[in-house]
This record gives C-alpha cells, sequence and structure tokens, in this order.
C-alpha cells in the first residue's frame, strides 16, 4: 500500500506541474518564443545584424532574410539591435511574438567603415582611392588562393593565373607593372601580419596557406595616399585581408561544404598516327612507316594525362560570445585533385579570433591562424624555344609531342619508356606517363599570429600594441625513379632524388598610439603615430642525390646514393618604421590628410639606409554644399584628389648592396682537396628604394537614393630609380654590379559602378561592373640603352609597353619559282619573312614591333538575381587588346621530326599542295621567332554562375542554403592554345604574356550547402 500511495502522489504532482507549465501565466514566467524581421529605412533586409537583450549576453544575428529568433523572451525584456551604417534602436517586447523593426539609416556615418592602414575610417571620409570586397564575393567561386577570389572583381587590378595546378600561384599586379627586376606583387596584411607573394609558377603560394572562407572582407590599397602609411612596401600596393571575428550574443555553428567534378576545359587537335607515320617518312624520305594508314588513330595522349578530378570543402564554425568576451573558431578541410594525373593539393587549416574586453578602457585579443599544405605538383611551363626541352620538360609538352605510334604501358602494364620502342628512334621525347611518375610533394606548414592589447589612455587617446609572427616551415620530397628509363639507358647516375628544407620566420611589433578628438563641434581631428620594428629570416637546407640501386627506398634513404651532395642558405634582414598621420575633417563636408613614413632596412646601401614617403589628400564631399540641396536625384557626390611617394623594397633579396663571396672550385692542399671561396660581387654603397610618385584624382557619385553608385579615379604613377643590372668595364673583374637605373610610367583609368535595378519586394536584382585602362612604358632602361632583348622576342624599349615582342614578319611560304631572299629559310617550301627595310636582305634590322601583351582594358561583370528563396548569381570577366606570345604553338608547328604536331601541319606545303601556311618537312629544321605566333588574347569568360535556395525554417537551424554552381563555363576567344589567361613566366615583370605549356584550367561543376545553427 505505501508504494501504491507513493506511486499516486508522484502522479498527482506530475499532473500539476504539467497543468502550471502549460498555462499562459507559466509561459512568461519561464519566456515565450519570439521572431522579428529587421529591414532599413530603403525596405531592404538586413542579414547580419545585432540582436542583444539589454543586460544580458544574450543574443542573436538576423539570417540572410533579415530574420531572428530568440527563445525565453520576458514582455520586460528590451532588445538592443545595431547594424554599422544604422541607428542603433532598442525595441521593448512586450507582449509581441512577432516583432517587425526599420533601422534607420545613420546619419553621422552615412556609409559603412572601411579598413585602413592602421585604423578603419567611415567611408565618406576616406581620401585616397580604396576598393573593398566583402566576403560573399570572395568565395562565389571555389578557390584554393585569396587572390584567385579577387580576380575582375576589383578596378585597377588585374590577376593572371600562373599555373592552373592545385594550389597555383597568381600574379597581382595593381595599377600595372612597377619594376624590371623586381618585384610587382603587391603587399598582403592580414589581421596586421605582413605577408608577400612571389609569383613563381611552380612555387606553392603562400596565399594558398589561408583559408578564403576565413575571410570577411579586403580592401585594396591603390593610390599613394592609401599606401603610403605602408612606405617602402606601399609602391605595388596593398591588400588588407580582415578574418572574421566573434560577434556578442548566443553562439551560432554553421557548416558550410560543397563538392565538385573538374574537367579539362580543352584540348589541342593533334596528328592522330596515321597523319603523323605519313609525315614522319616526310621528313626522313625513307619508309620509317611502311604502312601509315595502318596505324590508325593511335595513342590520345591528352586523353591519358587529363582526368576528371574532384574538389572539395568543409569548414565548420563556431562564433559568440558575451558583451566582454567574443570568438570565432573555424576548422577548414580543402581537397582538389588536378586535372592532370597525380597533381593534387590538400589544406587543413584552423583559425580563432579571441577579443576580450577587460574594462571599459583596456581590452585585449589575438588573431591565430594554422595550416598544414599538401601539394603534389606536376613540372608544366617550359621557358625554351622549340628546344627538346619543350617535350621533356613539361608534361602537358610532353603529351603533345608524344608520337600517337607508342605504347603508354608494357603489356605487363609497366611503363613503357619511349627508348625502348621502335630501336629508340624516339628517345628524344619522353613518355609524359613518366614525367607524372616523378614524386613532387612539398609539405608546408605555417601558423599566423597576432597578439594584440588596447588601452584608453585619456579620452581620446589610444595605445595598441601589436606582436605579430609567420611561422613557415616546408619540406620538398623529390624522386625521378630508375622505372621511367629505358634499361639500356640506366647508369650510375640513374635515379635522383632530393629533400629541401625551408624554414621562415618573421617577427614584427608595432605600437600605435592614436588620438581623436571633435573641436567646436564642426572639426574633427585624428592623429595616429607608429613605431615598427620587422625581422625576418630563411634558413635553405638542401640534400642531392644521384643514382640509387633501386626504386624501393625513393629518396628517404639518399645515403644510397652513388653521389650525395649538401648546400645550406640563410639570410636575414631588418626594417624599422617610423609613421604618422593627420586626419582632418570639417563638417563632414571637406576632409584633409597627410601621411609619412620613414623606413630604414638592411638591404640597401649604408649611404641610403633610409627612405622617406611622405603624401597628402583631400576629398570634399560636395553634396553638402548648398547649391546641391535641390538636386534631388544625386544622394552623394565626393571629389578626391592626392599626391604621394611610396617605395619598394621588395624589388631586391637581403645583402646586394655588399660585396659578397661565394663557394669556388676545389685546391688542392697539403695533399688533399679544399674548398675554395670567390667575391661573387662587388658593394654598392649608394643602393637604395625604387620609388613611385603617384597623382590620383577621383569621384564618387551616388544616384537615385543611393540606387546607382559610381567611381572613377584617373591616375598617373611614375617609378624611377629601378634597381637593375649596370654592365661594368671588364677591367672591373666583374660583369654587372646592381644599381639604381631605369625607369617606368603608368597611367589610367578606373571605373565600378553597382546598382541595385530592383528592390521591391520578393523580388531584387543587383548589377556591378568594373573597368580599367592602363597604359605603360619604359620611360628608362640603364640612361644609355634605348632597347635591350629580354628573350629572343621580348623586348625592353624607351617609349614603349613593357615586355612588347619583337619578331619578324610572317610572309607566308617559298613557293615554286619564288627568289629567296638572303638570310631567309633558304628553300622552296620554307617560312618567308618580309624584309621590312627593303634592303635585299633579312637581318635583324627587319625586326619590328608586333604584339603587347598589356591589355587595353579589363573588365568584370557581376550580377545577383534573387526571388523569395531563390538567389542567382553570374560572374562574367575578360580582357581585351592584349597579345599573347603562343611559343608552344612554334614548336609544335615546326616539322623537324620525331615528335607529333598540331593537326593542322596535315596541310603542309608540298609541290603538289602549295599551302602557304605551314612549311614542308625538313629533318631538324627551325621556324623563324614571327608573328606568326604572336596572337589576340582578348577573351571573356563565364567565370561562375551559381543557383541557390534557402530552405524555409526548421526547428533548431536558423538558416539552410543549398545550392549548384559552375565554374569556367565557357570562354570566348581567338586564341588557339589551351587558355588566353597564361603567364609561362609567372612573377617576371619584363616576359608577360607568353604561352609555353603551362598547367591549363578546368571547368568544374559543383553542389554545397550552408547551415547555421
Amino acid at each position: 500500500m505505501r508504494k501504491c500511495s507513493t506511486a499516486t502522489r508522484v502522479f498527482l504532482l506530475l499532473g500539476i506541474m504539467l497543468y502550471w507549465l502549460g498555462s499562459p501565466a507559466s509561459v512568461w514566467a519561464q519566456g515565450a518564443a519570439l521572431k522579428g524581421t529587421v529591414k532599413s529605412d530603403a525596405g531592404e533586409v538586413l542579414p547580419g545584424v545585432n540582436v542583444l537583450i539589454k543586460g544580458s549576453s544574450r543574443g542573436t544575428t538576423t539570417d540572410g532574410d533579415g530574420v531572428f529568433m530568440l527563445d525565453n523572451v520576458k514582455p520586460e525584456d528590451v532588445l538592443t539591435l545595431s547594424f554599422i551604417g544604422y541607428t542603433t534602436q532598442e525595441v521593448t517586447v512586450g507582449n509581441q511574438t512577432t516583432l517587425n523593426v526599420t533601422l534607420a539609416t545613420d546619419v553621422e556615418t552615412l556609409s559603412e567603415v572601411v579598413v585602413v592602414g592602421y585604423g578603419t575610417q567611415r567611408k565618406i571620409e576616406t581620401t585616397g582611392s580604396i576598393a573593398s570586397v566583402k566576403s560573399a564575393d570572395l568565395v562565389q567561386t571555389p578557390v584554393s588562393n585569396v587572390a584567385q577570389g579577387l580576380q575582375a572583381r576589383v578596378a585597377g587590378v588585374q590577376i593572371t593565373q600562373n599555373s592552373s595546378a592545385p594550389g597555383g600561384n597568381v600574379s597581382v599586379r595593381i595599377r600595372g607593372t612597377n619594376s624590371i627586376n623586381g618585384t610587382s606583387e603587391p603587399l598582403y596584411v592580414v589581421d596586421g601580419i605582413q605577408i608577400a607573394n612571389s609569383g613563381n609558377i611552380n612555387d606553392v603560394s603562400p596565399l594558398s596557406t589561408i583559408n578564403p572562407n576565413d575571410i570577411e572582407s579586403i580592401e585594396v590599397l591603390k593610390d599613394a595616399s592609401a599606401t603610403s602609411i605602408y612606405g617602402a612596401r606601399g609602391a605595388n600596393g596593398v591588400v588588407l585581408i580582415t578574418t572574421k571575428r566573434g560577434k556578442s550574443g548566443s553562439t551560432r555553428v554553421s557548416y558550410e561544404g560543397y563538392y565538385g567534378v573538374q574537367e579539362v576545359r580543352k584540348t589541342l587537335d593533334m596528328m592522330n598516327a596515321s597523319q603523323f607515320a605519313q609525315l614522319e617518312n616526310e621528313v626522313f624520305k625513307t619508309q620509317v612507316y611502311a604502312d601509315p594508314a595502318a596505324e590508325g588513330q593511335g595513342v590520345n595522349w591528352q586523353d591519358l594525362i587529363f582526368r576528371s578530378a574532384p574538389i572539395q570543402n568543409h569548414q565548420l564554425s563556431v562564433n559568440g560570445g558575451s558583451e566582454k568576451t567574443q570568438l570565432a573558431l573555424s576548422m577548414n578541410y580543402f581537397n582538389q585533385d588536378g586535372i592532370i594525373i597525380n597533381s593534387n593539393f590538400k589544406r587543413y587549416s584552423l583559425r580563432l579570433n579571441i577579443d576580450h574586453k577587460i574594462n571599459d578602457r583596456v581590452k585585449m585579443g589575438t588573431s591565430l591562424m594554422g595550416s598544414f599544405n599538401i601539394n603534389n605538383g606536376i613540372p608544366t611551363g617550359s621557358q625554351t624555344v622549340g628546344d627538346a626541352d619543350v617535350v621533356t620538360g613539361s608534361i602537358v609538352g610532353a603529351a603533345l609531342g608524344a608520337p600517337p605510334t607508342l605504347k603508354p604501358y608494357r603489356d605487363d602494364g609497366s611503363l613503357f619508356p619511349f627508348a625502348e620502342q621502335r630501336d629508340g628512334r624516339y628517345r628524344e621525347v619522353t613518355n609524359p606517363l613518366g614525367l607524372a611518375a616523378i614524386k613532387n610533394r612539398t609539405d608546408l606548414k605555417r601558423v599566423l599570429v597576432n597578439v594584440y592589447g588596447e588601452a584608453q589612455l585619456l579620452k581620446g587617446l589610444t595605445y595598441r600594441a601589436s606582436f605579430n609572427a609567420d611561422v613557415q616551415g616546408s619540406i620538398n620530397n623529390y624522386y625521378s625513379p630508375r622505372s621511367i628509363i629505358a634499361t639500356k639507358d640506366l647508369n650510375a647516375t640513374s635515379g635522383s632524388g632530393r629533400k629541401e628544407h625551408r624554414n621562415g620566420l618573421t617577427l614584427l611589433h608595432e605600437s600605435i598610439l592614436t588620438y581623436t578628438t571633435v573641436l567646436a563641434q564642426d572639426h574633427t581631428l585624428k592623429f595616429t603615430g607608429v613605431f615598427a620594428t620587422q625581422t625576418s629570416q630563411n634558413d635553405v637546407n638542401l640534400i642531392l642525390g644521384n643514382g640509387f640501386p633501386n626504386d624501393a627506398t625513393t629518396n628517404e634513404r639518399l645515403e644510397l646514393a652513388n653521389t650525395v651532395s649538401t648546400s645550406s642558405f640563410k639570410s636575414k634582414e631588418r626594417l624599422d618604421s617610423y609613421m604618422g598621420r593627420v586626419n582632418y575633417g570639417y563638417k563632414d563636408k571637406y576632409f584633409f590628410d597627410v601621411t609619412a613614413r620613414a623606413d630604414g632596412s638592411s638591404k640597401f646601401g649604408a649611404n641610403y639606409r633610409y627612405g622617406f614617403f611622405p603624401a597628402a589628400s583631400a576629398a570634399w564631399r560636395i553634396i553638402e554644399e548648398s547649391f546641391m540641396q535641390n538636386v534631388t536625384f544625386i544622394s552623394d557626390l565626393k571629389l578626391r584628389g592626392s599626391y604621394g611617394l611610396t617605395g619598394n623594397a621588395g624589388a631586391i633579396d637581403p645583402y646586394k648592396s655588399l660585396s659578397l663571396q661565394t663557394t669556388g672550385g676545389d685546391y688542392q692542399f697539403n695533399h688533399g682537396y679544399t674548398k675554395g671561396l670567390s667575391p661573387a660581387g662587388i658593394s654598392n654603397p649608394d643602393l637604395r628604394w625604387e620609388k613611385s610618385l603617384q597623382a590620383n584624382i577621383g569621384l564618387d557619385v551616388s544616384l537615385f537614393s543611393d540606387r546607382l553608385d559610381l567611381t572613377i579615379d584617373v591616375y598617373k604613377k611614375t617609378t624611377k630609380d629601378l634597381l637593375y643590372d649596370q654592365s661594368l668595364p671588364f677591367s672591373s673583374g666583374y660583369q654587372t654590379m646592381i644599381a639604381n637605373l631605369g625607369g617606368i610610367e603608368n597611367k589610367g583609368i578606373e571605373l565600378s559602378a553597382n546598382a541595385r535595378i530592383i528592390s521591391s519586394g520578393d523580388f531584387k536584382w543587383n548589377v556591378g561592373a568594373n573597368f580599367t585602362a592602363n597604359r605603360n612604358k619604359v620611360t628608362d632602361i640603364d640612361g644609355k640603352t634605348q632597347e635591350k632583348f629580354i628573350t629572343t622576342y621580348t623586348l625592353l624599349k624607351v617609349g614603349e609597353p613593357v615586355g612588347v615582342f619583337k619578331t619578324y614578319l610572317f610572309d607566308g611560304i617559298y613557293q615554286t619559282g619564288e627568289t629567296i631572299i638572303p638570310g631567309s629559310d633558304g628553300r622552296i617550301g620554307g617560312t618567308k619573312v618580309k624584309d621590312y627595310n627593303g634592303d635585299g636582305r633579312i637581318t635583324s634590322e627587319d625586326q619590328v614591333i608586333t604584339g603587347n601583351p598589356n591589355p587595353k582594358f579589363i573588365y568584370g561583370i557581376s550580377t545577383n538575381v534573387s526571388y523569395k528563396n531563390f538567389d542567382l548569381s553570374i560572374f562574367l570577366s575578360g580582357t581585351y587588346g592584349n597579345s599573347i606570345y603562343n611559343v608552344s604553338r612554334a614548336s609544335f608547328e615546326n616539322p623537324l621530326g620525331q615528335r607529333n604536331l598540331l593537326e593542322g601541319v596535315v596541310d603542309h606545303w608540298t609541290a603538289d599542295n602549295p599551302n602557304n601556311e605551314y612549311a614542308s618537312p625538313l629533318q631538324g629544321g627551325r621556324l623563324p621567332i614571327s608573328d606568326r605566333f604572336v596572337e589576340d588574347g582578348s577573351y571573356l569568360r563565364c567565370k561562375n554562375i551559381t543557383l541557390g535556395y534557402r530552405l524555409p525554417t526548421i526547428k533548431g537551424v536558423s538558416s539552410i542554403r543549398v545550392y549548384v554552381s559552375t565554374n569556367n563555363l565557357f570562354t570566348i576567344t581567338k586564341y588557339s592554345g589551351y587558355d588566353p589567361e597564361v603567364n609561362t613566366y609567372a612573377g617576371s615583370n619584363t616576359t608577360i604574356g607568353v604561352d609555353n605549356l603551362v598547367y591549363p584550367p578546368a571547368k568544374s561543376f559543383l553542389g554545397g550547402v550552408q547551415v547555421t545553427f
């Protein structure tokens, strides 16, 4: 009975509790669910609005539809809603379960805040040329490299994909090429940490170690006013990267992932086996192949090296915090197989950002980014013309040149070297599958750390100290196996391996003092003073081995090699800087900025260790003038102007100003051999910075209640004191000495426009576009030389753009009975070039400028359409007016024998076929460097199309969006090669627009999902 009565009491108690919990009074006692929508005073939904219950740490943010959800809300709770550019609003909940809140535009901010060097500014205050790219635009296309996401999105910025290999490098030029021997790459600043990119074609880009999904926004600083705060490193422009930071409110967990497939966008039409066999018989004037027709189609080597390759990305993020402490944590996995077999790039990354407010005057925080990257590289890109390296040093070239009459594999499935087929006739070309079998793996570990502390010393006076570190460590494992070498060619040096260790450490401390005040209500003043000191150290240790007994241990036991050699290298440099900036504003109408920076670098000569880089700028917001008050269709109108000096310290490596020594040959000493030392260069105590003087005039216009925004910039940048190799007299004992010689000029116009064409109800349509026309020319080489060949077809010439092509003029094929001009291909059926100067001979004087690799203009167009839960975005990019020198075409149109050729060569000249385009076959023959291979590189590319759908609200899930996307869907171009966006010489400033078998781009199709809890 006791047990029964106890159970009865328990059930009665549970019934009373359930009744109480179900009553209206109890609902408000524990709190109710609240749903709200936040819009702007223009009627647009506002995503990302902070919604906080006043007096607590509880809160949330609005999703992409401007909707927020809060649980356990009481009638007396007051919600604080805040968003940059809008007035903060407080709303009492009361008995409402649904809220519709409208935020008014903040008349004081009027616009969003943008990041500038060592601080932030309201957009209306900016006097320099600064462009912003938000995270949503940056990651619209799946990219491994941060800079790839910027392509065609910012006026004045030209980005070229040097190699489309996974993790491949890019070249970035902001307002043109600014150097000859030095770098023209901009400075990248990630949460205050300064990094640089080499641009070299086979390097793993350091920008690939940064996860693009972690980025909140990117600001591109272009003119001297914006970049002079970075002094000696600002001449090539500055890219400021800000990662996502924590926000107060309830913890938000999100997942984003996509998976897709990539395919080669285009292949080249090559001869089939029958056509190749027939040509071989003609070249060697013998029956190399008894019955060419019987060879059939043969092997398509491009089909063997190209593949459908998966790409995937997964990211888990956590964001939240209280009013005092905010945290943002993300973990990312990115894996991209290349469209060429055995190429791959993987990235594992972790980001942690913490901000903590100790009290009302002191706060501190940290930014930590770590990544582990694995790159399996494939050799692409040859820098020779028509040489054997074209078909032995690049897997793409080897696939194009491989005879289709040969076999890729033996009957047992092992690789079949060409030297073992057809009596070794084709040993001068390489089985491309052998190049794919070479191990070339680079493991790169990188940690970027920023720790800061900030204190308000007095009213308006703030001190911030930051300590930054960039720690890198990489190891390259290389092994070329014996198995890809023909058995009869194996010798004591067969099989080669390498281990290369690189370690880099960059430490940077910055002390920033900022004072802000308002005088007489109308005058705003802001003073910024900075001291910075930076040291960089790099170590390289290399072990090489040649001649392995077998491939069992690859390069993991280098001591087994017959010959082993070692080398090492270490460098260190330091940069000390002192900076100051004054910003003045009057009634949000007139703005004046003055910036100055002094840099001292250990890389430069003793007489010019320090450089001084000043800049001044001003802006006039014409819209605030009384005469504009009745002009209603103009929402904002601002005129900007700037003038200043910046420097380029990245133009040379450390110690170039000093007299160096290097290891010489072996010398016999005491009956033994000893390494000797010899001088390697002459000192130059006057070596100094490259300097760029830039003027900029800009106009910012907003029309029709901010529905159309226009920005126009006109600039002129003159760079002088270029670091260049000066020729020395033989009596000096040296050939050259690096000195400050030469000059380059860039001038141009930039246009960008953003329009909200439709913004009503459920339907929205936005369009954005940008246009850049830059004109570049060499103003001086060395004070004496007027022109200088960089390659056999690339020229530096005073008064001409950098890197123009100078060649002969193709004039067809010598026909039967035609007189052969002395100095040309002296045969009927050979290539004819034009006697340009009419002297009756073909000499170098007949070469003329036939192409300019610098485009007349570049552009980008994007459009975004949304209807209810659907969204569609399209992004196009292109260039116009640039030339490409198609070196690979020159190689594969040359019927010299033993390598396959482009299919068009089947129609070559014969006595019965007087073709006027392709020369007749000639064993070992060569084609002249002519404008036949200078092609129009203009193109229009569909970079991305994305279609998304946001699912209806699901309990416990803030938002779910699914999407499908295609990238590089089509390219409209006249260019005959794989792709018009090409740059074999990668980071070079002078040899640009050259195509010699780089890794071709892919088109991709993928699907993804974005979930926020």
